[in-house]
């Protein structure tokens, strides 16, 4: 099989670290599982156009992402990395409304 069909049957961010032979704490992993998911598929994005064909420098490459989307979360926390937008909204928002707006 291929990487990315390989890729396809892991489930889990333990899936991907165990399928790269990545070594990692799971209590961080446990904690921060959709953002280190999330920030692999952001630097999988912004590599891909430099990515080569042959599968083992594309794994070697995968497995560098997997990592430092991990190491993000190991030395910092989801907050501050603002992986999702929820995070990058800054403080809640408020709007005036005035009764003569409202219509009926």
């Amino acid at each position: 099989m291929r990487l990315e069909e390989e890729m396809e049957e892991l489930e889990s961010a333990e899936d991907f670290m165990q399928y790269f032979k990545l070594d990692y704490e799971p209590s961080v992993v446990h904690v921060n599982r959709l953002h280190i998911l999330q920030r692999f598929h952001d630097y999988l994005q912004k590599a891909a156009d430099g990515m080569p064909d042959d599968e083992i420098p594309k794994r070697a490459i995968y497995s560098r992402l997997l990592q430092r989307a991990y190491q993000d979360f190991v030395d910092s926390d989801a907050q501050t990395e603002k992986v999702f937008k929820v995070f990058a909204m800054g403080e809640p928002q408020s709007a005036f409304v005035s009764l003569s707006d409202i219509k009926t």
